[in-house]
């Protein structure tokens, strides 16, 4: 099939992370798709590749998609890539894709960097499971409910925050999960001044208070599992879809830990699978 899209992804900060897939990729096909035209006409001068880049961010992608897919319905194959690491991943470009399978196009991936994965290799947190959380909401309300969700998380959390709330991040996490739970500080992975951290919560919050450099450029954040509960009986639970009914979950994870005398957070994650 002469029609295809590319998935192709960049590294993350290291240059050579490149692979030699992707750069026959990108100097074969008719046209790079790029969030960010100028961040990625950088990367291709770097790479000695010249190809036309078209833009295709959050604010277009909808229109984007349809005049890219009309290029591809006519023989034309193209790549997209994001600023850094695998396109799609708390990145635009899932539209795209969506929009060129409706019309019957192939979608190949080209493998390579990833942030959240380097960081998960390197965190030192168990890696059998894990979820990843992205960005957490910026403020209020639903900012403090994802922070009691991650809390409660019984599986590795692996979470994008951004350089200027990460210190606010680790002063609300430290006040919702037990003293010795850890998390791995992950940041600049692959550039200049590469940063990997691991340990408990409040202990990584104090250092980051007091060096200032840890609240710049990008960051991962590799939160370890909640630890597993029990005394949770029959009329806990009952209890708890009472308390369900009345109240919102964080309300309910409060009064249940003062009666059952488990972890607030651990009281949470329980209350997740009654409410579901």
């Amino acid at each position: 099939m002469n029609s295809v899209l590319y998935v192709v992804s960049t590294p993350i900060g290291h240059l050579d992370d490149i692979s030699r897939r992707a750069i026959s990729v990108l100097e074969s096909v008719d046209w790079v798709a790029a969030e960010d035209t100028r961040h990625s006409q950088r990367l291709l001068e770097q790479l000695g590749i010249r190809n036309r880049l078209i833009s295709c961010h959050d604010h277009n992608e909808g229109q984007r998609s349809a005049e890219l897919v009309e290029r591809m319905q006519n023989g034309e194959k193209g790549a997209l890539i994001s600023d850094a690491g695998t396109p799609l991943v708390s990145d635009p470009g899932y539209r795209l894709v969506r929009a060129c399978q409706d019309a019957g196009i192939a979608v190949v991936p080209v493998p390579g960097a990833s942030a959240l994965l380097a960081a998960l290799a390197a965190a030192g947190q168990p890696s059998d499971r894990f979820v990843f959380e992205g960005f957490v909401p910026s403020k209020g309300a639903p900012r403090q409910q994802a922070i009691e969700r991650l809390a409660a998380a019984t599986v590795t959390s692996i979470i994008y925050e951004a350089p200027h709330r990460v210190l606010s991040f680790l002063q609300a996490l430290s006040g919702v999960v037990e003293p010795d739970r850890e998390i791995t500080l992950c940041r600049e992975l692959t550039k200049q001044f590469e940063t990997i951290r691991r340990g408990p919560v409040c202990e990584l919050c104090e250092w980051v208070s007091q060096d200032s450099n840890q609240q710049r450029g990008e960051l991962v954040l590799v939160l370890s599992p909640a630890a597993d509960t029990a005394g949770w009986s029959d009329r806990d639970q009952a209890l708890a879809k009472l308390l369900l009914a009345e109240l919102p979950a964080s309300r309910a994870a409060k009064i249940l830990a003062a009666h059952t005398g488990l972890k607030r957070q651990a009281v949470y994650a329980l209350l997740q699978s009654v409410d579901s």
